[in-house]
């Protein structure tokens, strides 16, 4: 959670934030994504509007996981742009039935970004995230990566309708 107090509800106002949090659980998907607990750099301005308080800013985060291709271990870095505006809360006779129940907001002056980095983390990781992108992968048949051996091969496999006839002509 981060105060907005200091900036008094006052259009205009604005103050920098850079500090250091931990990365929440479940930060990514299956193959990539941030290890829990590690560093989550915010370089952060909070600007105060009509509305509510408007964040922008950068998060910074390490990256573990494995490659789609060959399972290989992947470690990796990501800077991702947060832009979110936190609306005051309404009190509650003044808040309307249809309103949009997606609206970001400040509860007691506090903004909870863990949506907001989320959001951007999950969004600009890499459906199938490669160790280098002309990654070749595993042999479909016995599993070996391919990038350890480029040359990699097997024999042709033998139809089994015609495997009898193979068999009379190699002892020809």
């Amino acid at each position: 959670m981060l105060d907005t107090r200091e900036l008094g509800r006052r259009p205009g106002t604005q103050r920098e934030k850079s500090y250091d949090a931990e990365a929440p659980a479940g930060l990514g998907i299956d193959v990539l994504g941030v290890p829990e607990g590690s560093t989550v750099e915010l370089d952060l301005r909070l600007e105060a509007v009509m509305e509510g308080v408007l964040v922008t800013g950068t998060a910074s985060v390490a990256l573990a996981g494995e490659c789609s291709r060959c399972l290989e271990p992947i470690e990796d870095t990501l800077t991702v742009d947060l832009q979110e505006l936190y609306v005051y809360d309404a009190p509650e006779p003044h808040r309307g039935d249809d309103e949009d129940a997606d609206v970001s907001r400040l509860e007691d002056d506090l903004v909870d970004l863990e949506p907001l980095l989320r959001d951007a983390v999950v969004l600009a990781l890499p459906y199938q995230p490669l160790c280098r992108d002309d990654c070749p992968g595993l042999c479909t048949e016995c599993g070996a990566r391919l990038a350890d051996d480029p040359d990699h091969r097997h024999e042709d496999p033998v139809d089994p309708r015609w495997a009898a006839l193979q068999q009379l002509h190699d002892q020809t």
